[in-house]
């Protein structure tokens, strides 16, 4: 590859790890071109870029903003999938949820998240993460929780009330009570 392309290529990682929030290293062997374009689609579905690079400039662009990541991680055939702090989970949850990882295709290796360098098992994490919108249903239930059981509490009152007056009204002390206003 000719210097001017690497240098285009290490400007190119070295603005995206800048730019961007989060960051996936990927290992990817063994893929067909159908694979790989429908992880590519399902990636650019939700605004991800997916890129293979060359070890040796990834390990350059890297070197630039003062990030050393294990050599384990720039092993064999690396992809790099960038964006934002959600993008970078979105990814991680497509390439879990890929045919290809389960048959051994897809790694990940590691990862850079919001400035912090991450190793596989934590970029692996990043999959297990929930969603914005789950976590928004979550606190709407830690909110929402407190006022329910309070409502039910204060609901409870008058309803044992009334159920106790009908159980009187079922024994028959309802008829003392009718004779009396009639």
């Amino acid at each position: 590859m000719p210097n001017v392309i690497k240098n285009m290529l290490v400007r190119e990682l070295s603005g995206a790890v800048e730019q961007s929030e989060g960051m996936l290293i990927c290992s990817m062997s063994g893929l067909t071109v159908a694979e790989s374009d429908k992880l590519r689609d399902t990636l650019a579905e939700q605004g991800i870029r997916l890129r293979m690079v060359p070890n040796r400039l990834a390990r350059l662009a890297m070197k630039q903003h003062d990030l050393e990541p294990p050599d384990d991680v720039f092993a064999g055939n690396i992809a790099c999938v960038w964006g934002g702090p959600e993008q970078a989970i979105a990814a991680a949850k497509v390439l879990h949820k890929s045919d290809a990882r389960k048959q051994g295709k897809i790694a990940l290796r590691g990862g850079l998240l919001e400035g912090s360098l991450l190793g596989a098992d934590e970029a692996q994490a990043l999959a297990e993460l929930p969603g914005r919108d789950e976590l928004r249903a979550m606190m709407l239930g830690a909110i929402s929780g407190p006022a329910r059981g309070l409502v039910g509490v204060m609901a409870a009152v008058p309803g044992g009330v009334a159920r106790v007056l009908q159980a009187h009204v079922d024994a028959g002390g309802g008829s003392a009570t009718a004779e009396a206003g009639s």
